[in-house]
């Protein structure tokens, strides 16, 4: 593989970081760590209000990454809306996700789009938008299969799914399985922690609930708790290090996670790499790519009493948490940012 001058572009929302953050710092380190010189092209993405979306999209769209104070660029890689937009000869786009506010969650309470004539102009405007980036961009990659029916279907685009690893992927390791159901997610409603917290007013096991992690959520997730009398049976960690995360990983009975209709979950990679099994949901998009009900996992409907079935039957059976938890393991150990590199930049 020839060394090349590569740029990773994707969009930011100041003060927010995530999976999305995490998998462009990784896909940088690894092309660095293979002799690359690469870079991070980083514009502010704003979606609210609405009428915005169109700006953010053009700051792309006016960005011509041929070169570099005359020296070129061999390549960019796009990752989520409007990166892609970005003017290059040789643009590929590993797809995180498009803007789903237009998309997949228009007309639910996820998004912010409304029935009305400017709302539905920077909606069909969008569909332009990304019908003409992505076209442009080849090949195209997605991080999940999920995604890339997504932009078959309301694109006509066909891409490749390609996994990113974990950037926890070295690090996680197999311990005792503890006393503790763990939620490591974004607290916001898309990963739908509330299914769990009313989960645990149906429980009948003892098992503890903790949930890492920080969000514009957490305070409607606290109250609601109160409101069910959770207690001390769930606990909100906030914000936790790397080190502390996996080691929760390494001594929890198993992990839930179950959003709506998620892009792809690095919960549930880490969860298989610290041999956990996951609970979720016949509805998390993303995570039934490698979750299998009674293989590595149990799967049940977005319903609360059906939720508690899971983590009683999890809680009343250490020997079912490590038999599903261990199946999970040889699934995650093929996702590597070898393949992921040698697929973005060519053998």
């Amino acid at each position: 593989m020839s060394m090349k001058r590569i740029l990773i572009c994707t969009a930011q929302v100041p003060f927010v970081r995530g999976g999305a953050e995490y998998l462009v710092e990784g896909l940088r380190d690894a092309l660095r760590q293979r002799g690359h010189t690469v870079d991070v092209v980083a514009l502010p993405y704003q979606w609210h209000p609405v009428a915005r979306i169109p700006e953010s999209a053009l700051a792309w769209r006016m960005l011509d990454l041929s070169q570099i104070n005359g020296e070129p660029v061999d390549l960019v890689i796009c990752t989520k809306f409007p990166s892609y937009l970005v003017r290059h000869a040789q643009k590929v786009v590993w797809l995180v996700h498009q803007h789903r506010q237009a998309y997949d969650w228009y007309g639910t309470p996820l998004s912010d789009f409304v029935n009305r004539s400017e709302d539905r102009e920077v909606r069909d405007a969008i569909f332009r938008m990304d019908r003409h980036g992505l076209g442009e961009c080849q090949p195209r990659y997605t991080i999940s299969r999920n995604v890339s029916a997504r932009l078959k279907h309301f694109n006509g685009l066909t891409s490749e799914a390609l996994y990113p690893p974990s950037r926890y992927a070295t690090q996680l390791w197999a311990g005792s399985y503890g006393d503790y159901i763990l939620s490591a997610s974004r607290l916001d409603r898309a990963k739908r922690l509330e299914l769990l917290l009313t989960a645990v007013a149906h429980q009948r096991s003892p098992l503890q609930v903790l949930v890492a992690g920080t969000g514009p959520d957490r305070e409607r997730l606290a109250g609601l708790a109160a409101q069910l009398g959770l207690g001390e049976r769930v606990r909100f960690l906030g914000f936790v290090s790397d080190a502390e995360l996996v080691a929760l990983y390494a001594g929890a009975r198993a992990v839930y996670y179950a959003p709506i209709d998620e892009d792809y979950g690095f919960a549930t990679v880490e969860a298989f790499g610290a041999a956990r099994p996951v609970v979720t949901t016949n509805d998390a998009g993303g995570v039934l790519e490698f979750v299998t009900n009674g293989v590595n996992g149990l799967i049940c409907p977005p319903d609360p009493a059906a939720v508690a079935q899971a983590l009683d039957a999890l809680s009343a059976d250490v020997a079912l948490a490590e038999r599903l938890g261990r199946a999970g393991q040889p699934q995650v150990a093929a996702i590597t940012w070898d393949k992921v590199v040698a697929a973005l930049v060519g053998a």
